[in-house]
């Protein structure tokens, strides 16, 4: 207090704060610059947008706040909380965190693909539209009361005129207006106890402190005689470290509540804040840690709050702050009882103006030089202003001896997904492919080159492609024979799992397909949904990759557009059940159903399937050419940045040898002549024993092979292997018949061995060459 007393603007302005004991120690007096309209700034001592403050005091005020709100409703009423932007987005969620509600808050940023569903007036603002944009349109219609959320209440005409906005559309009976601190005076409060009325409405405020602001009749010109004491620019000298992370973000969580939030979501980023707290301690490095501030970008204050938060947690004996910068300007005086005693002036980060972050420079006190400061920004921000020289990041490496970029994703940064004609074979309407298109891209390698990459370790296996193997004439006609054999059995397993994923998802189901073996039993499924039940079900392709998991960006796309307890994964096959349990590794602590849904489960490590034998999918005897005329999928840095999808090749030059469409024409044609089959199979017994996995490790010890991925079980990883892989030798059950004659077929023109091995679990198992020998 001794600092900031507030003397310094009542002396030169004569503007007094009065009210209520609370008041000062919440409240204090700025001097704007360049609004007309106003000559004074309420700075917010708990608000940590203007002043740097604890971050376990920015979030205590907004959970106060809520528990005055809980107070006002009644511990049984439910609630939809909106926040103001830019400078109550963040208190807004700590207000619903408290009251465990749904929240939204308005934002100045359109997003494409998001159409608002209201807008409004600021009038007082340096900037005065808002927009509100959540996923949900119906979201702000949802039963119970409205509680709008702001820093302050100057004259609550903004909250009016939002109320009177959504009135219209979402009628309902109580109103709850929450500010830090209620400055209004008698007209103000006339006004809208006669708004109430008219509106036939409850309109209640409930606020930590109540005052008022005393103001001269010539405010206006003393203000305008202060701009000359402003303080100057940074002084130049060395600029501090640039360091950037992309935050282990959980998936299903938004960066903000500008298109709704969840008490579902804040409960999963609870959970991951820890991680994220020692990802940023990590970041911000052993040898600056006294002093550092988490730097919030404009609306994006709560997950900075939060992250701030959990940085404090994981650097104990550290001085963590927590502010954000802002589109006001402030005159910023560099004198002791001022509350704004520097400012960093910068481009905005999406090119339209200029942007402010107060009290960040030391000033004329050293002492108070951040050792570290962590600016959070989302993906949509992550460009080239940025990184500008006038840029936010060339601002603070002037005053901070390392500056950490955090960058979140963010629903507006996601990529568009793929689809045919220009992407893939399939019509667009069929599959969604969340991919990044890197056709043109060489990135083929020889098959046994990339081999020895992989086992050596030198590299990754998405970090190349096969060359797409092309099947010879008689090769070709092996395929059609299996089609036409096993299409009838194919289509009870698609029907088995379209109607079982259909009682537990519901109508709303997703389809999920494991790219690129599962995009045509995705297709297949869907075909059945809609000749049978009439519905249009949503079908994507996502990458999966073994060791680095599943697409992240992808599964945010997912959250986003879908409730993600309706997606179903799809693939075609299990072998001994690697994919399985990378699923549900990838999957853990996201909102999504791990659990895989498969035509074929030999492995038995699935609930899902439409058969536990390990019988041909004709799918899995070609690459593209039945996938549609995509490769599999790439993860290699340099090509696919940290908030991508993960990257495929279309390859339109095999159009003439194309069989996807026809592949799943042939067995949908027999899905009215197969549903009387479906109870049997249905009635199968479900549990998983993982048997695939333990004959899988009694293969690897007794051929002396180092690792179990080398070993290859069931007819389409065993196809795989062929067409992709090394191979060593195939072992094939003695009593496999002609299902496996293109497996005969492509091991003669590789000449590879074929075993028959008794009491084999699968068909046949495919084993990889090891390296050298």
């Amino acid at each position: 207090m001794a600092e900031w007393d507030g003397s310094w603007v009542r002396r030169r302005l004569g503007v007094e704060l009065a009210g209520s004991p609370e008041l000062p120690e919440l409240l204090g007096l700025a001097v704007r610059a360049g609004n007309r309209r106003r000559a004074q700034l309420l700075v917010s001592r708990v608000l940590g947008k203007h002043l740097p403050q604890r971050p376990s005091v920015v979030y205590g005020a907004g959970r106060r706040l809520g528990a005055l709100v809980r107070a006002e409703l009644g511990a049984d009423c439910p609630a939809v909380v909106l926040g103001f932007a830019e400078t109550a987005t963040g208190l807004g969620q700590c207000v619903a965190d408290e009251l465990g509600a749904v929240s939204l808050h308005s934002t100045r940023r359109p997003v494409a693909g998001i159409e608002p569903v209201a807008g409004f007036e600021e009038e007082h603002s340096h900037a005065t539209s808002h927009l509100l944009l959540p996923q949900d349109p119906e979201l702000l219609g949802a039963g119970g009361a409205l509680v709008l959320v702001d820093d302050e209440l100057s004259t609550g005409r903004t909250a009016l005129n939002t109320i009177a906005a959504l009135h219209r559309r979402w009628p309902r009976e109580r109103y709850v207006i929450a500010a830090l601190v209620d400055l209004r005076g008698p007209e103000d409060r006339r006004r809208l106890a006669g708004f109430a009325a008219e509106l036939g409405a409850s309109v209640r405020v409930v606020a930590l402190a109540q005052g008022e602001v005393r103001l001269p009749e010539d405010v206006l010109e003393r203000a305008a005689g202060l701009r000359p004491l402003a303080s100057g620019g940074v002084a130049g000298g060395p600029l501090g470290e640039l360091v950037r992370i992309d935050p282990d973000w959980p998936v299903g969580v938004p960066e903000g509540a500008r298109h709704g939030c969840r008490p579902a979501q804040v409960r999963l980023l609870d959970s991951a804040l820890p991680g994220l707290g020692a990802e940023l301690a990590a970041a911000v490095g052993p040898q600056r840690r006294e002093r550092v501030l988490v730097l919030g970008s404009e609306e994006l204050m709560y997950a900075p709050l939060r992250l701030a938060g959990a940085l404090a947690e994981a650097l104990p004996e550290s001085e963590v702050r927590f502010s954000s910068t802002t589109r006001s300007p402030v005159l910023a005086v560099d004198e002791d009882g001022y509350a704004i005693r520097t400012a960093l002036a910068f481009a905005a980060p999406e090119g339209d103006g200029v942007r402010y972050a107060y009290n960040v420079a030391p000033g004329r006190r050293a002492e108070l030089r951040y050792d570290a400061v962590v600016l959070v920004v989302d993906a949509v921000q992550d460009g080239p202003a940025l990184h500008g020289p006038d840029g936010a990041l060339a601002r603070l490496r002037e005053v901070a001896d390392r500056v950490v970029l955090a960058v979140l994703p963010a629903v507006g940064a996601l990529p568009r997904p793929l689809g045919g004609p220009a992407f893939s074979s399939y019509a667009a309407g069929e599959v969604r492919w969340l991919l990044t298109d890197l056709t043109g891209v060489a990135l083929e390698a020889p098959t046994a080159e990339r081999e020895a990459a992989v086992q050596s370790g030198r590299a990754h296996y998405a970090e190349s492609l096969p060359v797409e193997y092309q099947p010879s004439p008689a090769y070709q006609e092996l395929y059609q024979q299996a089609l036409a054999a096993t299409a009838p059995r194919l289509a009870v397993a698609v029907g088995v799992v379209a109607e079982t994923l259909l009682r537990e998802r519901g109508p709303g189901l997703v389809l999920a397909s494991l790219a690129r073996a599962g995009t045509p039993v995705g297709l297949l499924i869907r075909r059945w949904l809609a000749a049978r039940h009439g519905l249009d079900t949503p079908h994507y392709t996502v990458s999966i990759v073994r060791g680095r998991g599943i697409d992240r960006t992808a599964l945010r796309y997912l959250a986003h557009h879908h409730d993600p307890g309706q997606v179903a994964f799809v693939d075609g096959w299990t072998g001994k059940g690697a994919i399985t349990r990378e699923l549900t590794a990838a999957l853990a602590g996201t909102p999504f159903d791990p659990a895989l849904a498969v035509l074929a489960d030999p492995g038995r490590c699935v609930r899902t399937f439409g058969t536990r034998e390990d019988f041909l999918i004709p799918s899995a005897c070609l690459n593209s050419t039945v996938s549609g005329l995509v490769s599999r999928t790439v993860l290699r840095p340099g090509l696919i940045g940290p908030h991508d999808y993960h990257g495929a090749k279309s390859y339109p030059e095999l159009a003439a040898h194309d069989v996807s469409g026809s592949f799943v024409d042939a067995v949908a044609r027999f899905f009215p002549a197969v549903r009387q089959e479906l109870r049997t199979v249905e009635e199968a017994d479900r549990e998983p024993d993982w048997a695939g996995w333990a004959a899988v490790e009694r293969i690897r010890e007794e051929y002396g092979l180092p690792s179990v991925n080398l070993v290859k079980p069931g007819v389409g990883e065993t196809t795989r292997v062929l067409l992709r892989r090394v191979p060593w030798r195939i072992l094939v059950h003695p009593g496999a018949g002609p299902e496996l004659d293109h497996v005969r077929l492509l091991a003669k023109e590789r000449e590879v061995p074929v075993e028959a091995v008794g009491g084999l679990p699968y068909s046949c198992v495919g084993l990889v060459r090891v390296v050298g020998e």
